[in-house]
């Protein structure tokens, strides 16, 4: 997959929850609520040459997003979201 974002933008893509409660019991995907964790795919150039935002994020890290924000699609049979950088919450790790 390539892709490049424009603008302000990261493309992210989810990192699926465990299907199994800490006590072993396995949960159907109709129980599972849905993640907002992700990994970092691509940043725009435009955003890494940002003199007045300090981007402090590499692709392959894994960040928490705002629930509803972004665009999802699908490219090459994965599914990405095109997100704003100010709607990254946080850095894991």
């Amino acid at each position: 997959m390539n892709i490049r974002p424009l603008g302000e933008r990261v493309v992210i893509k989810k990192v699926e929850k465990e299907n199994v409660t800490a006590s072993g019991i396995v949960l159907p995907d109709t129980a599972k609520e849905e993640s907002n964790l992700a990994e970092v795919v691509a940043i725009s150039e435009e955003l890494l040459n940002h003199k007045e935002i300090k981007v402090d994020l590499k692709v392959k890290d894994k960040v928490i997003y705002s629930k509803y924000a972004g665009s999802e699609v699908e490219m090459d049979g994965e599914k990405v979201i095109v997100i704003k950088y100010q709607d990254l919450l946080a850095v894991i790790g």
